[in-house]
């Protein structure tokens, strides 16, 4: 059920009220004293925020693909060229 934001025409209090969306819009400021016209605004909606595991297309892999990749990344490291030991000294003059 959606979260729904409203605004006073009278006396222009905004609030917020979950409601389904099969129900009626509301119609009058719950304001004390008030009793206003309110209309419903149209809101952008909230950000998504992803967390935790299971967001990305890797994460659903099977566990032979797992195996293979792990493997692939460690003949790839293994092959690379390993860097030199030699110190490095200035050109001379």
């Amino acid at each position: 059920m959606p979260n729904y934001d409203y605004e006073c025409q009278a006396c222009g209090h905004r609030f917020e009220v979950f409601q389904s969306m099969n129900d009626a819009k509301l119609t009058d400021c719950p304001q004390d004293g008030c009793g206003g016209m309110v209309k419903r605004l149209l809101g952008t909606g909230a950000g998504l925020l992803f967390k935790g595991g299971g967001f990305y297309q890797t994460d659903y892999r099977s566990s032979s693909y797992q195996a293979g990749a792990k493997a692939d990344a460690g003949s790839s490291a293994a092959s690379a060229p390993a860097p030199s030991s030699a110190p490095s000294t200035p050109a001379s003059n």
